[in-house]
């Protein structure tokens, strides 16, 4: 298991917990807010070793029981609570893992910690299981939702946890990483964090899958005939790219990378910015056909459609609307 200095970014976040562990001074409940692959889940572990670890130091020793015990996730005063439905936690779950549970002292421990992954999916009910319990909490208890949405939570939870939010991590952070620690190339490591966008755990994601080469040429030959297939054609060629182990925002996001790239050729007419360099030919024919408002125009229909998907709308009609925008300006 990680320990703070293995936390890549986050400077600010992580010198906060460090420097509360250290004083003893740590807040009853803590909203982690940043999107999928942040990092939310790894420092949240972190933060709970470090707080239960004997030592009494902010870095976790790592030697002594409870170390051990939280590095095999069997730490008794660590409760990670889960969920039967993938997207939903309910109020019995709330009750049953937290707010029954923490009238409990702790087992062995300091603390009792309660980590909450995709805490966003508590539904309303769930959430006012909640309230009493942050507003009457034990002095040993400690409340950890993780979310990429804290927009999903009542203003009523909001009111009565510290609100903490992961930024995008330094690209030169992320290059490093995966060059020294995943062994990639310079090339590859590149195109990885351009298309993270400040977030290490989906390039490293990108990094390692098995089918990193087929992802990028698929990827590449749709958008390289974009212009010239018919919609449904297009559909399809992404609904097969449904066969590697990504997200389908991951899709969005390398078109996002390829539409940037075609606007620093619109601008530059060089090759020496984009990350697409193979296909300069072809993003110079592309910007040839398209306006620097209509530019805009696709990069704002690529974002529409991760919120629209985000928010369980229908994938047809959402990509639809996006393929739409996009021949339309480029026609």
């Amino acid at each position: 298991m990680a320990n703070f200095s293995d936390i890549i970014g986050h400077e600010d976040i992580v010198k906060h917990f460090k420097s509360s562990i250290e004083l003893g001074k740590m807040s009853h409940a803590y909203i982690l807010n940043g999107e999928k692959g942040s990092g939310k889940r790894t420092l949240a572990a972190v933060i709970a070793k470090s707080m239960q670890c004997e030592s009494g130091e902010p870095d976790p020793c790592g030697t002594c029981k409870s170390c051990l015990q939280a590095e095999s996730g069997n730490q008794p005063d660590i409760i990670w609570v889960d969920h039967e439905k993938p997207s939903v936690i309910s109020v019995d779950e709330i009750r049953t893992q937290i707010v029954n549970d923490i009238r409990l002292k702790p087992y062995s421990s300091k603390y009792k910690i309660y980590i909450v992954p995709d805490a966003q999916l508590m539904n309303p009910q769930a959430q006012n299981a909640l309230l009493k319990t942050l507003e009457e909490p034990p002095e040993y208890a400690v409340i950890m939702l993780l979310t990429n949405n804290v927009d999903k939570f009542l203003p009523t939870i909001l009111s009565r946890c510290m609100i903490l939010n992961f930024k995008p991590v330094e690209p030169l952070y992320i290059m490093e990483y995966l060059m020294t620690q995943l062994g990639e190339d310079q090339l590859k490591a590149r195109f990885c964090t351009d298309f993270a966008q400040g977030n290490l755990g989906k390039a490293v994601r990108l990094a390692i899958s098995p089918d990193y080469n087929e992802i990028k040429e698929d990827s590449i030959r749709l958008l390289r005939r974009m212009e010239d297939m018919e919609m449904e054609e297009i559909i399809q060629a992404v609904k097969k790219m449904g066969k590697y182990k990504l997200d389908v925002t991951d899709y969005i996001d390398i078109m996002t990378m390829w539409f940037r790239d075609i606007l620093m050729v619109k601008i530059s007419n060089s090759p020496n910015k984009i990350i697409f360099k193979e296909e300069f030919s072809v993003m110079k024919r592309q910007a040839s056909r398209v306006s620097y408002e209509g530019i805009e125009k696709i990069l704002e229909a690529l974002d529409k459609l991760k919120i629209r998907l985000e928010a369980n709308v229908n994938f047809d009609i959402a990509m639809e609307l996006m393929l739409l925008t996009i021949k339309e300006n480029l026609e």
